[in-house]
């Protein structure tokens, strides 16, 4: 009794450490080349499946709905190598959405969606071959930090093209191109930073000083007030002439 008490708490342990092998009810589960592959694909999907198997290595996504990719999205794959997030709806991706698929991924496609944006820190230390074309980018200096760490596709490095930018005249760009010929967004970011500061500057000092005329000529109004009561009460000549000498200055 004691023996099958023991084998069932050894199975216990083994369930317990093996990878979730469960598939998602919107997704089809094979093995390929001794990987298993999550194929998801064109399937309504709004969001990412939460509960994706452990022992994912292909994660199909492309043809969906989704709007966003939340921190942590991938967070318990840890044999993660390919991720297709393309064709859809991708507006936002939070800080950490790749988070703990730095060893493992190799190849990530956000092709094909509505990303304006992202973070600086939302691709931390990915080393995967990524591919971010036929997205709305706004070209600014964020989005040149974030490139400068990334590892692009080569083969659609030149689709990533400035739907919009700080300045107007790169609009409509390959992102690759406008850099390489030497333009730095950070530069305009500057810029942008030092003159909305001056222009700060410059109302706070206009109101200071138009304060200043205001207080100075109020005050100059009361004493002349005040002076012209002081001569109307009787006085010696010679505090009317100080009076008088005192109202000239004024």
């Amino acid at each position: 009794m004691a023996s099958g008490s023991g084998l069932l708490w050894v199975w216990t342990c083994v369930v317990a450490l093996t990878p979730v092998m469960t598939c998602p009810l919107s997704c089809h589960c094979i093995e390929k080349n001794g990987m298993k592959m999550v194929q998801c694909m064109s399937r309504n999907l709004e969001a990412i499946p939460p509960d994706l198997p452990r022992d994912t290595a292909v994660l199909l996504l492309a043809f969906n709905h989704i709007t966003h990719i939340p921190r942590h999205a991938f967070r318990d794959l840890n044999y993660l190598q390919e991720l297709d997030l393309s064709n859809n709806d991708i507006e936002t991706v939070d800080v950490g959405a790749f988070q703990g698929l730095s060893e493992s991924l190799l190849v990530l496609n956000l092709a094909n969606n509505r990303i304006e944006s992202v973070p600086k820190e939302a691709f931390t230390r990915l080393r995967a071959r990524i591919s971010l074309s036929h997205n709305p980018w706004h070209c600014e200096c964020t989005l040149q930090e974030v490139l400068r760490e990334l590892r692009l596709d080569p083969e659609t490095v030149n689709q990533v093209i400035c739907h919009s930018a700080v300045q107007e005249e790169y609009a409509g760009k390959p992102l690759i191109q406008v850099l390489d010929s030497g333009i730095n967004f950070c530069n305009f970011h500057h810029k942008t930073t030092d003159v909305a500061m001056f222009v700060t500057m410059f109302g706070w000092f206009t109101m200071v000083i138009a304060y200043v005329i205001y207080y100075v000529r109020h005050n100059q109004e009361d004493a002349r007030r005040h002076l012209e009561y002081l001569k109307s009460l009787p006085s010696s000549s010679q505090i009317g002439k100080d009076l008088d000498t005192i109202s000239t200055v004024l």
